[in-house]
């Protein structure tokens, strides 16, 4: 493995990069990040519903294989709401991809039985529920998911507010004060951990740094 190994960090929405982008810095500074943004799945997503359509399941295995194709040493998708396509690119590449959540489930388990979720984008609450309860299912934890969705936050986000993204999601955090941990789903509400923090005193867990720490473990062995 080189010493500067090739990380391709897939994004289905430009706010997803600077949370992503902080975490690599911090955590694997040697490493070099490289940013792979097609906007356009977050809005066909939406168009889905609940559930993935076979061509942008399909869309997305491809963004993959290009992101292979210009020498990834890792991918670490970014965007909650294709659970179904990332598994199939686990499958159709030989790098590691690592999932936005599945480091954070990992931590948000050992912290008790009672999770909550604060989502922004609810087309990914549905595939990300499934990952978790399959995630406590497979590692034999006793934990249970609840999920409120911030109305509005992500719009105010898209817009470039984020003080009053990360205020209306901090806001809702009250609702999971006597929960075990609360985890913020997507790698764009990472960036209200600091204002969720100071309102509840139960731990708050956020993907990016998690993922990063997963995927340096795969790729770098440490």
């Amino acid at each position: 493995m080189p010493s500067s190994p090739r990380i391709v960090l897939l994004h289905a929405t430009p706010v997803a990069i600077a949370p992503v982008m902080a975490a690599m810095a911090g955590l694997w500074p040697e490493a070099e990040a490289v940013n792979l943004l097609d906007d356009s799945l977050t809005s066909d997503r939406a168009k889905d519903g609940e559930d993935l359509s076979s061509g942008l399941t399909e869309r997305f295995v491809d963004f993959g294989r290009y992101a292979h194709r210009i020498g990834a040493d890792g991918i670490l998708v970014t965007c909650s709401a294709f659970g179904p396509a990332i598994e199939r690119m686990v499958e159709a590449l030989p790098i590691p991809v690592v999932k936005p959540n599945e480091a954070m489930f990992r931590e948000a388990v050992t912290a008790g039985g009672r999770i909550g979720m604060l989502a922004t984008f609810a087309p990914a609450v549905s595939t990300m529920t499934r990952e978790f309860d399959a995630f406590a299912a497979a590692t034999h934890a006793a934990a249970t998911l609840d999920t409120i969705i911030v109305d509005d936050a992500i719009a105010r986000l898209n817009a470039g507010d984020a003080e009053t993204h990360n205020r209306l999601i901090a806001e809702r955090a009250r609702e999971f004060g006597d929960h075990d941990a609360i985890m913020l789903a997507h790698f764009s509400t990472s960036r209200a951990a600091v204002a969720v923090r100071a309102i509840v005193d139960v731990p708050v867990l956020s993907a990016p740094d998690a993922a990063v720490a997963r995927m340096r473990a795969l790729v770098a062995g440490g």
